[in-house]
């Protein structure tokens, strides 16, 4: 029997999953009900604000009296862990102090493992599985779903190669069961106690495949680029909003003076980057938006050299299309074009909002030409539909 808090707090879960559909995150904050974010929008439930005192022991169940967590928070004010619910799933925690209280989100972990054809994502993704090294970065802020579409990448490897595949995690949040592959899913503070000794520690068990939950230090970046440069696939994520800034946010982790090598290594182990934004669609909920760049000479060239008037990263995407590549400006007017999101909503997640204008100007104006039947005439190739019920919240 679990203890009557445990119980307690496991009710009010499975209440606040039932109050909606597509919810993504669950909210704790003192003076509040319980909350639910659900595509995006946040909504209270009918009941009590929480106390300070309810709060802090639902965080203290889940902590558990963890050494390394309690240390997170004295040290830092937050930790991150997980916690599993019978039946209904895996949440990621955060448990942070505001105001000199606790409070918590839990972000909604799916049951069943993410695949590319449930995200809906575009065929090109399968080309990632095919690589035997080098880096692959799913990019991105908080909540756009970046660890999903890598938990979709390793379920197909999972499928189809015999393989040994090591994750590092913080925490373990979808558990992949043993199929063609066998995994070791490592949890931060539980299996290891930081990044950079956990990956060093993973390239001695015999990996093909290693997924790092973030990167997100020089020391862990290093390892990275020597780990594909070895016949390693890596896969991580990085908190950026394209592959252009991917490349910056690499190199401004290194003295000017090393920018020459690591531009070298970069270039020659870098195999794609992938963008994720999760946008309203008109519809209701939210629509997955990507960019998409793999390696080629010019994209090479341009990590290698530098880019200039005549060598940008966002135009060689643009221009190659027929493999596949796509920007997020492309991205957002093929959903504009077959009628999935606004205008309002195509120009604010654009990166270059001029440009953006100017292509949504000739899409209506060609849209209202006689014998057009006005936007939704588009093919949509590269939007992936983030529908009710299937594992697009973001993760």
């Amino acid at each position: 029997m679990l203890p009557p808090n445990a119980q307690e707090l496991d009710r009010l879960l499975l209440a606040m999953l039932d109050s909606a559909a597509g919810i993504s995150d669950l909210l704790f904050v003192p003076g509040q009900p319980p909350q639910v974010e659900t595509y995006g929008v946040l909504q209270s439930l009918p009941l009590s604000p929480l106390t300070s005192a309810q709060v802090e022991m639902f965080a203290r169940l889940i902590i558990k009296e963890n050494p390394k967590l309690l240390t997170d928070l004295t040290a830092q004010g937050s930790c991150d862990c997980s916690y599993g619910l019978p039946a209904a799933g895996r949440f990621r925690v955060n448990i942070y102090r505001q105001n000199g209280n606790f409070a918590m989100v839990m972000r909604r972990i799916p049951l069943q493992i993410p695949t590319l054809q449930t995200l809906g994502l575009p065929t090109v993704f399968r080309e990632v599985i095919q690589e035997k090294n080098g880096l692959v970065f799913v990019t991105g802020g908080a909540g756009n779903g970046k660890t999903t579409t890598l938990t979709a990448l390793l379920n197909e490897i999972n499928q189809e190669s015999r393989i040994h595949i090591v994750t590092l995690e913080d925490p373990i949040e979808f558990l992949h069961p043993h199929q063609q592959s066998t995994f070791s899913q490592r949890e931060l503070g539980r299996d290891f106690f930081n990044f950079p000794d956990g990956f060093r520690a993973a390239l001695r068990q015999a990996p093909k495949v290693i997924f790092v939950g973030e990167i997100r230090d020089r020391e862990t970046l290093e390892i990275a680029l020597t780990a594909g440069e070895t016949g390693h696939l890596v896969l991580s994520t990085l908190h950026t909003t394209s592959a252009d800034q991917t490349i910056h946010r690499i190199l401004g982790m290194f003295r000017k003076d090393e920018e020459p090598l690591v531009r070298e290594r970069l270039a020659s182990s870098l195999r794609y980057v992938i963008g994720q934004r999760l946008v309203p669609q008109k519809s209701g909920g939210r629509l997955l938006i990507t960019e998409f760049m793999g390696s080629s000479l010019r994209t090479r060239e341009a990590i290698e050299q530098g880019e200039n008037d005549s060598r940008r990263l966002h135009d060689i995407i643009e221009a190659g299309g027929a493999s596949g590549w796509h920007s997020f400006e492309q991205s957002l007017l093929k959903a504009f074009e077959t009628n999935l999101i606004s205008e309002e909503t195509a120009l604010s997640y654009s990166v270059n909002k001029p440009k953006m204008r100017q292509r949504l100007d000739l899409a209506r104006n060609f849209s209202q030409r006689p014998g057009k039947s006005g936007p939704g005439t588009g093919q949509m190739i590269v939007v992936a539909a983030a529908t009710p019920g299937k594992p697009s919240s973001a993760t």
